[in-house]
């Protein structure tokens, strides 16, 4: 039976999550426990985003409008490009699974950044591709290093701008700079998760790139500052011209009519982003002012989280606070043994995290 196994597949690594509250709760006995380790919303969904799935609850029974038409109608007009420019799959992870599906053979590269977001080194493995990976320079994308690594055999360059784990963006004339590179029939895919949190002001307004004829697909979710992640929806854009090959491999109603519903409503509540918004950068600034009371470094993110370096093993500092009911993110997997990325909470839970860590770096071993 093994044997029957794709030899690709055996050389896959499994993701591994942020540990579940209850899992936590389960095993240590604890009451009160903080997740800030899956980079997720703080104050939770829109009000009106419940209210909306809520109400479609009821006809469960009937499968989705499989063109997702109001759901891609409403994208289509809020960022003013036509409807068959529109992506739509549960999560943005599986939207990058279309994209190696469909331009990925066996044996092709594929680039990306190390450390960057562990799924494009999971599905360009399962496509049986070569991943070519570049380190990050002082925790930003190289791009002299990305166009250096293009062979004649490269397919897709996976770019997670902000940068998961260290919070860190590419500005515009970095990214023009990439795209003027890159040859022809390469595809660019700028993963902007985070997108919502950012402050710059030259993050690349990466939509002007697809309106110029760019081969780029800008990635975007529902997850992150929508408070969405549960129900599993992310979104996209391309030309038609690369939408048309992508639409060939989704699998029907592959976004249940709950989250499409949920995140037509989303997308429409600004009120309701601006609080999220605003509440990570509040959180951010004191995020900021603890670390540096305690003299430890840390990367300036447009994310929200912290990437911070503990300077010790993270994994014993993670284990501390876990017992202490904070989950946070140990950065070993990502080749930063001493980093912890941390999740910004509301400000209470901002200085809960701060009195712990402090605790758990002060205390005797």
């Amino acid at each position: 039976m093994v044997g029957r196994v794709r030899k690709a597949v055996h050389r896959l690594q499994p993701y591994v999550p942020g540990k579940p509250i209850e899992e936590v709760q389960r095993d240590l006995g604890l009451t009160e426990v903080i997740k800030l380790a899956s980079n997720e919303n703080p104050i939770g969904p829109s009000p009106k985003a419940i209210e909306a799935a809520t109400k479609v609850l009821r006809e469960a029974h009937r499968y989705p409008d499989d063109s997702y038409y109001r759901l891609r109608h409403k994208l289509a007009s809020i960022y003013n490009v036509p409807p068959d420019w529109v992506l739509l799959g549960r999560g943005s992870d599986e939207i990058l699974l279309h994209i190696v599906q469909t331009f990925v053979e066996p044996g092709d590269e594929v680039v990306f950044s190390t450390p960057s977001f562990v799924m494009y080194e999971i599905l360009s493995t399962l496509m049986d591709a070569v991943c070519v990976k570049v380190p990050l320079q002082d925790y930003i994308h190289d791009v002299a290093g990305l166009l250096e690594a293009i062979t004649d055999r490269t397919k897709v360059i996976f770019i997670d701008n902000p940068n998961n784990p260290t919070g860190t963006i590419l500005r515009d004339k970095a990214i023009r700079t990439l795209l003027d590179e890159v040859p022809e029939g390469l595809i660019v895919v700028l993963d902007e998760a985070y997108a919502e949190f950012v402050e710059a002001s030259d993050y690349p307004k990466s939509l002007e790139y697809v309106r110029e004829g760019y081969p780029v697909i800008v990635l975007r979710t529902f997850s992150k500052a929508y408070g969405l992640a549960g129900l599993r929806v992310g979104y996209g854009f391309a030309h038609s011209e690369i939408t048309q090959h992508l639409f060939k491999v989704r699998e029907p109603f592959n976004v249940s009519s709950v989250a499409a519903a949920a995140a037509e409503a989303a997308i429409e509540d600004n009120e309701f982003l601006e609080k999220v918004r605003k509440t990570i950068w509040i959180g951010k600034s004191l995020m900021y002012r603890g670390l540096e009371q305690m003299g430890l470094q840390y990367v300036p993110t447009e994310a929200n989280f912290v990437l911070i370096n503990v300077n010790q093993p993270a994994k014993e500092v993670a284990d501390a606070l876990l017992r202490r009911g904070i989950i946070v993110r140990p950065c070993e997997p990502f080749g930063l043994p001493t980093h912890l990325r941390v999740d910004i909470g509301t400000p209470k839970v901002v200085e809960r995290f701060l009195s712990s860590l402090k605790e758990v770096l002060t205390s005797p071993s």
